[in-house]
C-alpha cells in the first residue's frame, strides 16, 4: 500500500494493563504499530495507561502520555497535540471504546481528527450485537437465531421467541464478561440483569444455545486494496459452552475439512468487508455443528 501524505501525527490509543478479559496481544501488536509508524516518517503520539508495557519506552512513540485512558484526558491530549488521524486497533475493546466516545462527545469532529483503520459505522457494526447480526444476514451468512434486549423485561420478551436454552451476550464487552448460559429461567433472569450491567449500552443479545458445537476462530488482515489474508485458524479444543479462557486453542486447526476451512475463509472475508475494517487485524469467531457441518457466524473482535 503506498503511504498516505495527507497525514503527519497519529495517536495510538493503548490497552492499559493487562487484565482478564484482554489479552497480551494488544499490547505486542500496539508497540509494533509505533515502531512502524515511526519508521514511515510519521510522528506518533502514544496514550497508555501502563507504564510497565516496553510501548511506553521513550523510543517508542516522539510523545508518550502515561495518563488514565478515558475520554476526557485523551481529548486534552488531542487538543495539545493536534493529531491528524486516531488509531484505535491497536488496543482492544479499551481503545475501541474510547474512540467512539470520542465520536459521540464530538472532540474528533470538533479537532479534525480522522478515525484510521476502522471508523465509527465499522467499529459500532462489529461491537453492538444487532448491528452485527443484521450485516451478517444482509450478506447470506447464518447466525443462531437470536434477538437483542435492553431491560430485564425486554430480555423475557426475546426469550419467549428463542426459548431456552440461551447463550447471553452483552454488547462492548472485554473477553466475555457478562456473558452465559441460562438453562432455566431462574439462570435466564440472573444472566440477564448481569449481562446488562456489564454492557456498557445496556445491551444483551438473546441467543439460541449451540452449546457442543466445534468452535473456531480466523485471525484475519485485510489492507485498503481489499487484499485479505488469514494469518491463521484456531480450533477450540473444548466444544462452544466452554469459555475460551478455561479451554486450549489449537492452531492451525485440527478437524476442518478443506471444504469447510475454504467456506469459513469465504466468509470470514466477508464478514470483514461488510463490517467495514479498512486496514488491520480481526478475529471471526465460528461454530460448526459437529455431525452436519452446519456452520453460524458467532461474532467479530
Amino acid at each position: 500500500m503506498p503511504r498516505r501524505d495527507d497525514i503527519a501525527t497519529i495517536l495510538l490509543i493503548g490497552s492499559g494493563p493487562i487484565v482478564i478479559g484482554q489479552a497480551c496481544e494488544f499490547d505486542y501488536s500496539g508497540t509494533q504499530a509505533c515502531r512502524v509508524l515511526r519508521q514511515e516518517g510519521y510522528r506518533v503520539v502514544l496514550a497508555n495507561s501502563n507504564p510497565a508495557t516496553i510501548m511506553t519506552d521513550p523510543e517508542f512513540a516522539d510523545a508518550t502520555y502515561v495518563e488514565p485512558l478515558d475520554a476526557e484526558v485523551l481529548e486534552r491530549i488531542i487538543a495539545r497535540e493536534r493529531p491528524d488521524a486516531l488509531l484505535p486497533t491497536l488496543g482492544g475493546q479499551t481503545a475501541l471504546n474510547l474512540a467512539m466516545e470520542l465520536v459521540e462527545s464530538g472532540a474528533l469532529e470538533r479537532y479534525g481528527v480522522e478515525l484510521i483503520g476502522a471508523n465509527a459505522e465499522a467499529i459500532a457494526t462489529a461491537e453492538d450485537r444487532q448491528r452485527f447480526k443484521d450485516a451478517m444476514v444482509e450478506i447470506g451468512l447464518a447466525v443462531p437465531a437470536s434477538a437483542t434486549a435492553h431491560t430485564p423485561d425486554e430480555a423475557l420478551a426475546v426469550l419467549d421467541q428463542v426459548g431456552l436454552p440461551v447463550i447471553i451476550r452483552p454488547a462492548y464487552i472485554l473477553g466475555g464478561r457478562g456473558t452465559g448460559i441460562a438453562h432455566t429461567l431462574a439462570e435466564f433472569r440472573d444472566l440477564a440483569r448481569r449481562g446488562l450491567d456489564a454492557s456498557p449500552i445496556s445491551e444483551i443479545l438473546v441467543e439460541r444455545s449451540i452449546e457442543g458445537w466445534k468452535e473456531f476462530e480466523l485471525e484475519v488482515m485485510r489492507d485498503r486494496a481489499d487484499n485479505c489474508v488469514v494469518v491463521c485458524a484456531i480450533e477450540n479444543v473444548d466444544p462452544m459452552g466452554v469459555h475460551t479462557g478455561d479451554s486450549i486453542t489449537v492452531a492451525p486447526a485440527q478437524t476442518l475439512s478443506d471444504v469447510e476451512y475454504q467456506a469459513m475463509r469465504d466468509a470470514a472475508f466477508a464478514c470483514m468487508r461488510r463490517v467495514g475494517v479498512e486496514t488491520g487485524g480481526s478475529n471471526v469467531q465460528f461454530a460448526v455443528e459437529p455431525t452436519t457441518g452446519a456452520m453460524v457466524v458467532i461474532e467479530m473482535n
